[in-house]
């Protein structure tokens, strides 16, 4: 009997602190801002920036890389129009 009792009031204890536990209220919008707009403030100062030197360097890599891409596909186009052109009989005959 003394040992059922006793895991009885375990078991209420238990539910007690439970329930204390669900209750907890989470912060208000307000306070959720600020601490999220905080952690993004932290996260920024990880952030390793380029220098100059380097955004320039990779600036001019990506306007080559775009002119040699476009030299490809007008090429490509041009070579194609023409093949389509003797396909189809509409080329002019050399």
């Amino acid at each position: 009997m003394a040992e059922e009792k006793k895991a009885d009031v375990k078991k209420a204890e238990a539910k007690k602190t439970a329930k204390k536990d669900v209750k907890k209220k989470k912060p208000n919008v307000f306070q959720r801002l600020w601490k999220y707009l905080l952690a993004c403030k932290g996260e920024l100062k990880k952030i390793t920036w380029p220098t100059v030197s380097q955004t320039t360097k990779n600036f001019g890599i990506v306007i080559a890389v775009i002119v040699v891409m476009g030299l490809f596909i007008f090429g490509l186009d041009t070579g194609l129009y023409a093949l389509l052109g003797l396909v189809m009989g509409t080329g002019s005959a050399a």
